[in-house]
């Protein structure tokens, strides 16, 4: 059970449920209550399907790619500023027909890199590396779906938050959300930069 906890709070944290409510709604602003819906539980299952998949093959993924985690830390910080800039700005045009065919915002960027981002992949290989038992890889694939539902019941209430919150308050979430996600964003870059300059020094 220790394992369990120490992993299901590490996940958690990192990939922090409640904060991709004000992050979510913005997203999906101007959809409707069904496509939010669609939107949430599909965006819980492509983060448990991406964390799961690197659990069990990133190490081999990583080496067979020659992409070392810095590399992965630096990519998820670029997509994430991208979307922080569009929260911030505004700038999140509610898409046509056509577009919504094309983009689902479940997969990117909500299921990864937000919720499935650098931080709970790496984080999640090396709590593989601590499994030394049939019960320790239990209780990690417990914890992972527990966080995994953790975000889905975030998003998939979202809507009642809303209502709550009213829009002016979802719009001022919004841009502190989008605040946050760029100094994330700065951080992970800046990890990763200075990784690099370890590596080369």
């Amino acid at each position: 059970m220790h394992f369990f906890w120490e992993a299901f709070v590490t996940l958690f944290v990192i990939i922090d449920p409640p904060g991709i409510v004000p992050v979510y709604l913005g997203l999906t602003r101007g959809r409707s209550p069904r496509t939010r819906r669609r939107l949430a539980w599909q965006a819980a299952v492509v983060a448990f399907g991406v964390i799961v998949a690197f659990a069990l093959f990133g190490r081999s993924i990583l080496a067979y790619t020659q992409v070392g985690l810095p590399a992965l830390e630096g990519a998820g910080g670029l997509l994430l500023l991208l979307v922080s800039l569009q929260l911030l700005t505004g700038h999140t045009e509610e898409p046509t027909s056509t577009q919504r065919a094309k983009a689902n915002v479940a997969f990117v960027p909500l299921g990864t890199p937000l919720l499935a981002g650098p931080g709970a992949i790496v984080a999640t290989m090396l709590y593989v590396q601590r499994v030394n038992s049939t019960f320790d890889g239990l209780s990690l694939a417990l914890a992972i779906i527990g966080v995994a539902v953790c975000a889905w019941l975030s998003m998939r209430f979202a809507e009642v938050i809303h209502r709550v919150l009213t829009d002016n308050g979802v719009e001022l979430l919004t841009r502190i959300a989008g605040l946050l996600l760029s100094a994330i964003a700065i951080q992970l870059v800046a990890q990763s930069a200075l990784a690099f300059a370890a590596q080369a020094g």
